[in-house]
């Protein structure tokens, strides 16, 4: 159900500041008091995110926790339950705001009307300290107010900062009480891949991280090289699977688990060769949930393309021995297969891949035989110029369209990788370019900036792939939060391929 509101401003007046001032001060920027009084819709069937406009963090309960007094605080935006409510009226103009993961409500503790006041999530009730209105303030930005104390849903201290706690703070205009209230589902929706989105860009800028992960050297792996990731979030953890290279040029896979990512350089990392049937060359991987066998796939590169299964992907040592997709080399095949990728719609799975040749190939089965089935091998999209085309591709689904984007690696004019970007209406169709210069990519160095403090680290924007909204294997996308996990290295250095210095780094989209 769909609910109008008009809520009418409230007289606020505001002392004037001084050098000794309090933590939250009047921020004037995009407060404008004739906004106030705007209509506000909430659709009390519908699953929603809360992004902070100041950080562009989620509001989420920490840990994932579903206990009564978890705290709740500002995450990246991850797509996880933790970071999903409903709203349900109380009434009055009121909502509770039910956490997905939890069932629980977002609560004033001891229901305080002091300034600062923890914020939390309690077993709902009827308390006014778990109603909230939703107060339009500007461009699509709102303001949430507690019904018992009348004060602002705040981030503490203007942080920016994974893990920075919510509280209650009597209204100032700042932007850290100001927050977009998303869809993830409409009315009737059941989360993952339905509804949604804000469309396809026509073209890309990014902001990237430091390097978040690097090669970790054991008594009986020396590595040289950590590249090629694959990334799902599972049980409020994020899991990689990832190739190595050792200081021997010889390639195999790893899998490392946390919980943020300012956790990922301090995971432990797990050598796919101590699985049994995982010893010797395997590479490239390629993580998903496929609800038809309610199973996890882990797909790779052998030569040729291989497949493993497991019940919980967090468990490197649990995936079953390897199996070729093949009986045998398929006709069409080319000499030098890699980088798979496997894609399903309602009736069919496709394996995408590349050859270092200027051309993505495609094979099919039918949805119902999947793993076996694949038939013969096409070309689904080609070019003259081997580099423009060259590895590393990936393909999604765009959230809330009946459309679908490849992404391929490609080599510079300058020798540096860069992404370029391809969309079709089906898998089995014609691919358009969409952003696929050097100058004008998806993602490359002409359109990456760094956070502020960050060291221009990488010129490279190589092997990697796009965080999925869900983990099935429609693989979809939701351009509302794109962040693109890839593999960069210094750019002084050189040598042979496998002993390039590759870490892993993580792009968010800037809007």
């Amino acid at each position: 159900m769909r609910i109008g509101l008009r809520l009418s401003l409230l007289s606020t007046m505001f002392a004037a500041a001084t050098a000794c001032g309090p933590a939250e001060q009047l921020d004037e920027e995009g407060f404008d008091f004739g906004d106030l009084a705007e209509s506000v819709t909430i659709d009390t069937a519908a699953t929603y995110t809360i992004v902070g406009v100041q950080s562009g963090k989620c509001v989420e309960v920490a840990g994932g926790s579903t206990a009564d007094g978890a705290g709740v605080q500002i995450a990246a935006c991850n797509g996880s339950a933790r970071q999903q409510f409903r709203m349900e009226s109380a009434g009055g103009g009121y909502y509770r705001i039910r956490n997905v993961g939890s069932d629980r409500c977002v609560d004033v503790a001891g229901a305080a009307t002091s300034d600062g006041a923890r914020v939390q999530q309690y077993s709902c009730w009827t308390g006014e300290n778990q109603q909230w209105s939703f107060t339009d303030v500007t461009g699509g930005a709102v303001r949430l107010t507690a019904r018992h104390s009348g004060k602002s849903l705040d981030v503490y201290g203007r942080g920016t900062a994974d893990g920075t706690a919510v509280i209650q703070w009597a209204s100032n205009g700042g932007t850290n009480q100001q927050f977009r209230v998303t869809p993830v589902t409409s009315g009737g929706g059941t989360g993952g891949s339905d509804g949604g989105g804000c469309g396809l860009p026509t073209s890309f800028r990014w902001q990237s991280s430091g390097i978040l992960v690097s090669p970790k050297s054991d008594a009986t792996h020396n590595i040289v090289s950590i590249k090629d990731p694959t990334v799902v979030f599972h049980n409020d953890r994020y899991n990689i699977y990832a190739t190595t290279a050792n200081t021997a040029g010889n390639w195999q896979m790893t899998h490392l688990s946390f919980t943020d990512w300012p956790q990922a350089a301090s995971a432990s990392h797990y050598y796919m060769d101590r699985t049994p049937g995982f010893s010797g060359y395997r590479c490239a991987p390629q993580i998903f949930f496929f609800r038809p066998q309610n199973k996890w796939y882990l797909i790779y590169q052998s030569q040729p393309p291989q497949f493993s299964t497991t019940d919980d992907p967090s468990r490197p040592e649990t995936w079953s021995r390897p199996q070729n997709f093949f009986a045998s080399t398929p006709a069409g095949m080319p000499s030098l297969p890699i980088d798979y990728w496997v894609i399903c719609d309602s009736a069919n799975c496709y394996l995408f891949f590349t050859g270092d040749d200027g051309k993505m190939y495609r094979s099919q089965t039918a949805l119902r035989n999947f793993p076996s089935g694949f038939g013969p091998v096409s070309v689904a999209l080609q070019d003259s110029n081997r580099n423009n085309l060259f590895e590393g591709s990936s393909t999604y689904k765009i959230k809330g369209m009946d459309k679908y984007l490849t992404l391929i690696e490609a080599i510079g004019p300058t020798g540096a990788r860069f992404y370029r970007s391809f969309t079709a209406d089906r898998l089995d169709g014609a691919w358009t370019p969409l952003a696929h210069t050097w100058n004008a990519p998806f993602a490359g160095q002409n359109n990456v900036t760094y956070a502020s403090g960050v060291a221009d680290w990488s010129d490279d924007v190589s092997h990697g792939e796009l965080l999925r909204d869900g983990n099935d294997e429609t693989a979809t996308i939701d351009t509302c939060n794109l962040q693109f996990l890839y593999q960069g290295r210094d750019p002084r250095s050189g040598g042979e391929y496998s002993q390039l210095p590759y870490r892993l780094g993580l792009l968010r989209g800037v809007r």
